[in-house]
């Protein structure tokens, strides 16, 4: 078997602003790898496309298991590539804590959408990242944008409330429900309702179209108690069907709406570069953790720490803080003496 060409910083460079899917997958690979060479040329490529990056429309879309995000994904994705927009859909799928496998099934829920020359899917997993997201989604938002595509969606993978990271990283977070499904409000928790900038109830048609108009009226009511994420906007639930199209382009209307209303209040700048800090910050804590787990002297403390944890002879945090000053970080008990 012929092995393919391995690609310079240049050549990818050159591929992904071309809008050549083939290196934009091989790009998307490179980034997602654990390789330290992959991690060194990535950044590379990264920061040399950095100045063709931000224009697009960042939409995140979360929701239950069940709620239909790939069928309405691929229906919002067809509307928009028939109106010429470039679109790419980030689909994370969950990683298996035992195995380490993933499913990565949505480019068979969203065949059209894949085969389309205008779109761009691509499933990855998650990692075992917590909040519904691969750890390098942001990269690889930035190099779909680079790429070309106009609109961005990320779908997480829909495990619960605790999917919440992908609000961080888009202009517009779409939270999907159901209606009729045992409980009129199921899926209403406070975190997630406090970070919805739209609520979109799916499956609205056949004999669901009634009581998916009656759970709209129910979260548009619990709305009420929770404070919107920007002063010029205020959270609206649409009703839509993804199998049927049914109110698949007045949800996008309204996705468009909330990006030209921050735009209009001058929030979206400042979102993003929050959005930049925080992710600053997720990497030096991610650098740090990693420069402590290779000190050859936390290599050698490790595992004494951590079977004295496991048999609860140590608290966690006491063991944490073992290992940090292992490795030479200043803790509050080390200071104080207290781990001598």
């Amino acid at each position: 078997m012929r092995r393919r060409r391995r690609l310079s910083v240049d050549d990818y460079v050159a591929g992904v602003r071309a809008g050549d899917r083939a290196i934009l997958g091989r790009a998307l690979t490179l980034v997602e790898s654990s390789r330290p060479d992959h991690a060194v040329q990535a950044q590379a490529v990264l920061q040399a496309l950095l100045p063709h990056t931000g224009g697009a429309h960042r939409v995140g879309i979360t929701g239950v298991p069940g709620v239909g995000k790939s069928t309405l994904l691929e229906a919002l994705g067809l509307m928009l590539v028939d109106r010429g927009h470039k679109v790419a859909v980030l689909a994370i799928d969950p990683t298996s804590r035992r195995s380490g496998g993933s499913i990565l099934g949505d480019k068979t829920r969203m065949v059209r959408l894949a085969s389309s020359p205008g779109a761009f899917v691509r499933p990855s997993p998650t990692g075992g990242t917590l909040g519904g997201v691969h750890r390098r989604t942001r990269e690889a938002l930035l190099l779909c944008e680079a790429a070309g595509y106009d609109v961005v969606f990320v779908e997480t993978v829909g495990v619960g409330q605790s999917e919440t990271a992908v609000a961080d990283m888009v202009d517009t977070f779409v939270v999907l429900m159901l209606a009729g499904a045992g409980d009129g409000l199921q899926g209403i928790k406070r975190g997630i309702l406090e970070l919805a900038e739209i609520i979109a109830v799916n499956k609205a048609d056949g004999d669901n179209a009634d009581h998916a108009a009656n759970a709209r009226v129910e979260y548009a009511r619990a709305l009420r108690l929770v404070r919107p994420t920007s002063s010029a906007w205020r959270t609206p639930v649409r009703t839509c069907s993804g199998k049927t199209g049914t109110g698949v382009a007045e949800l996008w209307d309204t996705i468009a709406s909330h990006r030209s209303t921050l735009q209009q209040a001058g929030e979206l700048a400042p979102r993003r570069a929050e959005q930049r800090r925080g992710h600053l910050r997720e990497m030096v804590e991610d650098g740090v953790l990693q420069a402590i787990l290779v000190h050859p002297a936390v290599k050698t403390l490790r595992p004494s720490v951590e079977a004295d944890v496991a048999q609860g002879r140590l608290t966690a945090l006491r063991g944490a803080w073992q290992l940090m000053a292992a490795a030479g970080l200043a803790v509050p008990e080390h200071h104080a003496g207290a781990l001598s």
